[in-house]
């Protein structure tokens, strides 16, 4: 119960610590957008193929665009701290419900990433470490320098290539095959299926840092002197890597995850453009051509959040992998 209640006091306090930084990240955001050409009126009136000073008017007076920088800048940290993220005039709704509906596809397609990258880099890494110099060593750290220079976009063209449009295995875009109607587990088989190009092409990217973390983090407790401890008592190779090296090797592993959780979101821009995937980040790169900087704002806060959150948890999670870690 002491733990317990320790961790969520560590908890409750981180939380309120990430107040004023997301308060101070949407306040950044808000002045950057500013800093770009053009805004919703300019994008409204170019398609309704009149730029009247009268109409220009009328939209900026709509949108609240006329008054002073200061006074939206209030305004907008006003709406944030209730969690009123405004209302997007491409999509006629409110924003913070929009953010919610795209919200479930980028949460699948970042953890499936996150497990198959961090998942088989720990595996790769471990497996090149423990034969430091032989050809699977050499092979894993070709294949993880190849994988990490590789652009994501080009390794998303490649495998539609391949297994959508050659070998017809695998859907190229889009989350689900909507005209089909799916329900129950053949709809989860569906999107599952759908899912596979775009975690793979995010995940190769990340899955070559891991890898080869892990393997320098083994190498670097593979000559501590607990290790040779444990050889001196007849513990095997094979039980002191799993027992002992690989559970003290994935602390800077997870530590790297957390910190890549931002970029993560930004790669998932790349991907779900390339495979038509409905989630945030499709969603943010078509609000940055309309102009709707409300709901390119609300996509920045809610991100922040995500990010404040995985490294929250990533904190929380080093007390479970070593006990001499405390949450305090």
């Amino acid at each position: 119960m002491g733990i317990a209640r320790t961790r969520l006091r560590y908890v409750a306090r981180r939380l309120a610590q990430a107040v004023p930084i997301l308060l101070g990240i949407a306040v950044m955001n808000f002045l950057l957008l500013q800093l770009a050409p053009g805004d919703a009126a300019t994008v409204l009136a170019g398609e309704a193929g009149s730029a009247t000073p009268e109409y220009m008017a009328m939209l900026r007076q709509r949108f609240g665009l006329d008054q002073p920088l200061s006074l939206q800048l209030l305004y907008y940290v006003k709406q944030v701290l209730v969690l009123d993220l405004g209302f997007s005039f491409r999509h006629n709704m409110s924003v913070l419900a929009l953010i919610l509906e795209r919200l479930g596809p980028t949460l699948l397609l970042m953890g499936t990433t996150l497990v198959l990258s961090v998942g088989f880099g720990m595996l790769l890494g471990v497996a090149a470490a423990r034969r430091v110099g032989s050809w699977r060593d050499s092979l894993i750290s070709i294949l993880a320098i190849v994988s990490y220079a590789t652009p994501l976009f080009w390794v998303g063209l490649m495998l539609i290539v391949v297994f959508s449009l050659e070998l017809d295995w695998l859907p190229a875009t889009g989350m689900e095959s909507v005209a089909m109607f799916y329900e129950g587990w053949e709809r989860i088989v569906d999107v599952a299926r759908h899912l596979v190009l775009p975690a793979v092409t995010l995940s190769l990217f990340y899955m070559a840092l891991y890898t080869r973390l892990m393997r320098a983090a083994v190498l670097e407790q593979s000559g501590l002197d607990y290790v040779t401890t444990a050889r001196a008592k007849g513990l095997t190779d094979r039980r002191i890597t799993v027992r002992h090296v690989v559970r003290n090797a994935v602390l800077p592993v997870v530590t790297m995850a957390g910190i890549q959780t931002g970029n993560l979101l930004g790669g998932s821009v790349v991907v779900e453009s390339v495979f038509g995937w409905p989630g945030l980040g499709l969603l943010a790169f078509q609000s940055l051509f309309a102009r709707d900087f409300n709901l390119l704002l609300g996509i920045f806060f809610v991100s922040a959040c995500l990010v404040v959150l995985v490294n929250l948890l990533v904190d929380l999670s080093y007390t479970f992998l070593d006990p001499r870690i405390e949450a305090r």
